[in-house]
């Protein structure tokens, strides 16, 4: 298959995949707006240590937060998207939060975090991520809060 045609499915089903997570939270958060009361979502165990690096790895690769939050947290720095995906996330009402400012942040505890990572966050375009392991979350978490730390790192 010629990799332009390629690049169109991926993108093609990338953007349903972001759509229908997108939906899938709207729906959610209008039948019920406090859906996560008595969640059963896991969290990682409290021995599981994270690690910032494979957490950052995890946020620009496999967990795809970067498309709408941004490479390595910075919501100006997009990964190059195909069109329709690009103009889907610029859409998002509310837009995609700053994770390097921890004032604008709704999400006050990891707690909150692993639920909006696992289950979706009501009410946003943020749709539930069902491939993390739980030491990716672990990472990921530690990862998130290295951002919110130091939100201006010298070594960018």
């Amino acid at each position: 298959m010629p990799d332009s045609v390629c690049k169109i499915l991926v993108g093609l089903s990338l953007a349903g995949f972001l759509l229908a997570g997108w939906l899938a939270t709207q729906s959610t958060y209008r039948s019920d707006t406090n859906a996560w009361a008595g969640s059963s979502s896991s969290q990682p165990s409290a021995k599981m240590k994270g690690n910032a690096g494979r957490g950052r790895e995890v946020f620009n690769g496999k967990g795809v937060c970067y498309y709408c939050h941004g490479i390595d947290g910075y919501l100006g720095r997009k990964p190059r998207l195909e069109a329709d995906t690009a103009a889907l996330i610029a859409r998002l009402n509310p837009p995609p939060t700053d994770l390097r400012n921890p004032i604008g942040q709704k999400l006050k505890g990891d707690k909150q975090r692993v639920r909006a990572i696992r289950e979706g966050h009501p009410g946003t375009g943020m749709f539930p991520d069902t491939t993390m392991t739980d030491q990716d979350l672990a990472d990921t978490l530690v990862y998130l809060a290295l951002l919110r730390k130091d939100p201006n790192p010298t070594d960018e």
